[in-house]
């Protein structure tokens, strides 16, 4: 291939990298597998007659989603034999950005059929028409309808019902690093809600709970337990920002590794913590 050619291939396929990373990564949960599925978007960009394309970025689209359906076809296996709760990767964010697609929803994501998924993220959070995901996902119209509608029925009880400030909410996962690192158990449990539940995921490499930790009493308890921990051995904030679109925090723990924690707040209060403490899932944070 000409050198003027693949330059040509690159430079029309950059600007629209990071958006298509998005829904890869909306689809697959997974920051590595992501960028795998976008690295073999572009190649396949490479070969195409590219003049002979009229919307450069529908056409990657449609690519990248084809090949992220592939994809979980193989990590369905892959999720039913993981150890302990399965979390997607968390992805630090800066940007001043709404995000529409916030952790609980990506869960909430992973219990709809691969094509409810496409639907619903394509059309629900990118605003693609259902003309061109009948396209992408060989259905017609109506039937890329239906699956947003279902997928939509589902995941309703994941979108938040408003939304907490940002300046609030990384307040609250200030507060909340300092308390649960500190010992201060009043001050954890007057941020916590009745409901509160907790997820860690350790992919079997660290340890983390085996299943979720349910109820107001039972994650004090772990919590009681862990502040003797991060007294003895430490657990030093690296930054507090959005994860995933939920406010957190990242920290080093005593073995060196990262951890990311992200709170979902309802009214003021901690209704969901998520733990991420996975290796092979924080490896992208380095």
């Amino acid at each position: 291939m000409a050198q003027g050619t693949h330059r040509d291939a690159v430079v029309s396929f950059a600007p629209l990298r990071p958006r298509l990373i998005r829904v890869a990564y909306r689809m697959l949960g997974s920051v590595a597998d992501a960028e795998d599925v976008v690295q073999e978007a572009f190649i396949r960009w490479m070969d195409v007659d590219r003049e002979a394309i009229r919307e450069p970025e529908a056409y990657l689209r449609r690519t990248v989603t084809r090949l992220c359906l592939d994809q979980l076809k193989s990590a369905r296996h892959s999720r039913e034999t993981y150890v302990g709760p399965w979390l997607p990767d968390p992805v630090v964010e800066d940007a001043e950005d709404e995000e529409d697609v916030t952790l609980p929803l990506m869960l909430a994501l992973e219990r709809l059929s691969p094509l409810e998924r496409a639907a619903f993220l394509l059309h629900d959070v990118f605003g693609v028409g259902f003309e061109e995901i009948a396209g992408t996902i060989d259905r017609d119209p109506a039937a890329c309808r239906q699956l947003a509608a279902r997928a939509r029925m589902h995941v309703r009880e994941a979108r938040p019902r408003y939304r907490l400030g940002k300046q609030r909410g990384l307040e609250i996962a200030s507060a909340f690093f300092a308390a649960s690192r500190s010992g201060d158990m009043t001050a954890l449990g007057a941020m916590l809600a009745q409901d509160v539940s907790m997820h860690s995921d350790g992919g079997g490499k660290r340890p983390a709970a085996v299943v979720p930790v349910l109820g107001l009493r039972q994650v004090m308890q772990v919590h009681k337990a862990l502040a003797v921990l991060f007294g003895k051995y430490g657990s030093r904030l690296v930054r507090v920002g959005l994860i995933n679109g939920l406010p957190g925090f990242v920290t080093r723990e005593a073995d060196g590794e990262f951890q990311t924690t992200a709170l979902d707040i309802e009214n003021g209060r901690i209704t969901g913590i998520y733990v991420m403490r996975n290796p092979d899932k924080l490896r992208h944070l380095h």
